[in-house]
């Protein structure tokens, strides 16, 4: 997952975390959907109220909505012991949720990061910014019509850094 110090993104994205027509109606509802499209914490009850637990501290302190109809909800420090390794649950909303960003604006896009290390936490959601400034790319994410498309569109972006 590695190189050189940085996060390779595309290797945290699978098709079974990533949904494109997330029917939550609020950020409550929403955070609990996303944590749903973990397979990694299916059957794992207790785990799973940890995690949307920690996504709601969270939110309480400072909404995680970053502008331009986008939100990276993400615990408030690297949840150790809860997964073994990084990984992002990819989910978009076809009207928006408010989310309470800088911008006011809705978030459409939604980047649920998870990962069991503070350092790969930090990077992760460094990465995933810098590479979200590109109108290009989050376009390309509200048009993807797969799970392997947000994949490809995500690692042809990241390709470019």
């Amino acid at each position: 997952m590695q190189t050189t110090g940085s996060v390779v993104l595309r290797e945290l994205f699978s098709p079974a975390r990533i949904e494109l027509n997330l029917q939550s109606n609020d950020r409550e509802s929403l955070l609990a959907e996303l944590v749903n499209h973990i397979p990694e914490l299916a059957g794992l009850p207790e785990e799973r109220q940890t995690l949307l637990r920690a996504l709601r501290e969270r939110e309480q302190l400072h909404s995680t909505g970053i502008g331009d109809g986008v939100a990276l909800p993400h615990s408030r420090n690297a949840l150790v012991g809860l997964v073994d390794h990084s990984l992002i649950v990819f989910g978009r909303h076809v009207n928006g949720i408010p989310f309470d960003a800088i911008d006011a604006a809705p978030a459409r896009l939604f980047f649920l990061v998870v990962a069991p290390t503070v350092t790969q936490h930090l990077a992760i959601l460094a990465r995933l910014s810098r590479l979200l400034a590109d109108p290009k790319l989050r376009q390309g994410l509200l048009g993807a019509q797969t799970p392997r498309e947000v994949m490809q569109r995500i690692a042809d972006a990241e390709s470019t850094l």
